[in-house]
């Protein structure tokens, strides 16, 4: 015999159907039940940390639910493998290793933001000029302010090695925000050094600034402060084709003032816009100048620039 329910149930549908005037009452809504996750998968597991990273930009509306049988990325194999290298309880040290340890700057920047939220952990210095210098060399150059911008709020400061990088990478792309590092460097309590002038001075002249440059170049050595070989060979030859030979020439002499020695092409680029410019006397006398005073330039250095200003000339 039909249980009375069954029966029921079948004899108001049959009546419904034979009777479509009839509306079915609306089924009330199923109890809410909050499900609590399991304790062995807390939240902070790094799987779910990673896959709200990958989803956090995906549309509201309609959300797709995670599919816990699909097949995880090689992203995310790699996250929860570094994760779980590290054991209950580390600290700065082994995040540090973990964090030099990865290729690719989007993943360590994952678990440089998963291991802050630990509990009773907390970035370092080393940890912070780690991160900061994975995500320089990966041209992530606004995560990598933004990190220093952290590192004052949570009371870790950075220090000049820390900002020069950040302006030697700005230098290369966006001048204008480098010069502004620099300017803010003293709101950290952090000197200029050399590095620091000469990164700016290359990145001006690399973008045809070469005045600026040439200011900042005169600021470091009104300073004491003595520039690399690079910054001096690039000020040079912008200067030379400026033009502008006499700032070229004091900033040669100055180079060779401090044992440093300008290569084949630097001086070239100075000599032969001389003879171009009409000047090939000026430039005669100046390399044989430069040969008294450069102990470096040997004799095959000498007539190759003896040579190319002759055929300049048109001699």
């Amino acid at each position: 015999m039909m249980p009375v329910t069954l029966h029921r149930l079948l004899t108001g549908v049959t009546a419904t159907i034979r009777n479509p005037n009839v509306r079915l009452l609306p089924r009330p809504p199923l109890p809410y039940r909050h499900v609590h996750p399991h304790p062995s998968f807390p939240s902070s597991h790094p799987s779910l940390y990673l896959n709200h990273r990958l989803l956090s930009s995906a549309p509201a509306e309609n959300p797709i639910p995670p599919n816990p049988l699909r097949t995880r990325t090689p992203l995310e194999k790699h996250f929860e493998t570094w994760v779980q290298k590290l054991k209950p309880g580390f600290g700065p040290l082994e995040v540090n290793e973990a964090l030099k340890a990865q290729s690719d700057a989007d993943l360590a920047l994952d678990i440089f933001r998963w291991t802050a939220q630990q509990r009773n952990y907390k970035h370092n210095h080393a940890t912070y000029l780690t991160m900061i210098r994975i995500l320089l060399d990966g041209r992530r150059y606004r995560h990598a302010e933004t990190l220093v911008e952290e590192m004052k709020a949570c009371g870790v400061i950075p220090d000049t090695f820390v900002l020069n990088m950040i302006i030697k990478a700005y230098s290369k792309l966006q001048v204008d925000d480098a010069m502004q590092v620099f300017r803010e460097m003293g709101l950290y309590g952090c000197e200029p050094n050399s590095y620091t002038y000469g990164y700016i001075a290359k990145g001006l002249c690399e973008k045809g600034r070469v005045a600026q440059g040439l200011g900042f170049y005169k600021e470091m050595r009104g300073k004491g402060l003595v520039p690399s070989s690079s910054t001096y060979v690039i000020v040079i030859c912008s200067l030379a084709m400026g033009p502008k030979y006499d700032d070229a020439t004091e900033v040669v002499l100055d180079m060779l003032s401090n044992a440093m020695s300008p290569d084949l092409l630097t001086y070239k680029t100075l000599l032969e816009g001389l003879c171009r410019d009409g000047k090939g006397v000026e430039a005669f006398d100046l390399l044989e100048d430069f040969r008294r005073k450069d102990s470096m330039m040997n004799e095959r250095t000498y007539k190759t620039l003896l040579n190319a200003l002759h055929f300049v000339n048109g001699e």
